[in-house]
This record gives structure tokens, sequence and C-alpha cells, in this order.
């Protein structure tokens, strides 16, 4: 299988690279938004792993000619920053996958692979704790107000300075 791997950090896209090849695929990497549709263009590549970061570049804005330009390709998102609202955003852009760094290389496996979907929806063992729900209501709410604090404050009903201090920290892990 050809896979396309758009990373900026190099370190990382080497490893992804020397462990994926290992499971036989034929990898390919790219470092910024123009060397990632040149080489799909070149190379037509089954799957794809997309960061959301690249450099100054967000990986979202590529999820759209990427999908127009191989319809049939399997888009892994990677990201650092996790929030329902950027999953949401890039499925609704075409992505097939959304995963968070540091991913495994199990779950990598698993949405590369070519697999028949289950129709059985698997229950989570880890529920989240009451601190990430809260981040991710808060980035939800935040997103769907185009980026606007006074606004989210006013419907979360909470003072601007203090949605502006939970944003400024990172956030809560599982």
């Amino acid at each position: 299988m050809k896979l396309l791997i758009i990373e900026d950090d190099i370190n990382l896209a080497t490893t992804l690279t020397r462990r994926l090849t290992k499971h036989s695929f034929n990898c390919e990497v790219a470092h910024n938004q123009t060397e990632a549709l040149l080489r799909a263009r070149q190379q037509q590549p089954d799957c794809i792993l997309l960061d959301m970061k690249l450099a100054d570049e967000n990986g979202l804005a590529l999820i759209a000619p990427l999908r127009h330009l191989l319809p049939k390709a399997h888009i892994v998102l990677l990201t650092g920053f996790a929030s329902i609202a950027t999953a949401v955003e890039a499925m609704r852009l075409g992505a097939n996958d959304y995963l968070t760094k540091p991913v495994d290389m199990a779950s990598l496996l698993k949405v590369l692979k070519v697999e028949p979907v289950s129709t059985v929806t698997e229950i989570p063992e880890e529920v989240m704790s009451p601190e990430r729900l809260e981040w991710e209501h808060i980035q939800h709410v935040l997103h769907s107000n185009n980026g606007n604090v006074s606004m989210t404050a006013r419907q979360l009903n909470m003072h601007r300075r203090t949605l502006q201090r939970k944003l400024q920290k990172k956030p809560v892990q599982q």
C-alpha cells in the first residue's frame, strides 16, 4: 500500500516511515502543503497521514484538496491538540479518521488497514475526566462562536476572564 505522510516534524516523519515500512507500506513524506499536493498527484497514495499543524499552516485546509484529488484515499488526521470541534470539522471536510499524538503503532495500524467495519459499537473502558469534558465543551462552544471569547463566555454563563484563564491552560489529559 502506498502511504503519504504529511508531517513537518522531520524526526516523527522518519520514525513513522521506518515503522510503517516494516508493515509493508510504501511511504513517501511531505513537510508542507505545496509538497504534499505535489506528492499526492505524483504518487496517488492509498492512505494519507496528515498532521493538523504544519509549521505555520493548518492541515485542515489540506483535507478538501486531497479528497478532491484522491477521492478513494483513506485520510487520517493526526494532532497533538485534540478537540471535539476539530474532530467534527476534519470529518466534515472529508477525513476518515482522527487520532491524537502520541499515537501508538497498534492504533495507527488498525485505522490504516482496510478491514470490514464492525457494526458493534465498543464502549470505551476509560471514561473522560470531568476536567477533560469541560475542556472539550469549551472548545466546541468557542468553535461554534468562531473564536469569540466574549460570546462564548456568555453562552457558558461564566466571566470572560475566567474563560480566558481556562483557555490559556493546556488541554487536560484523560
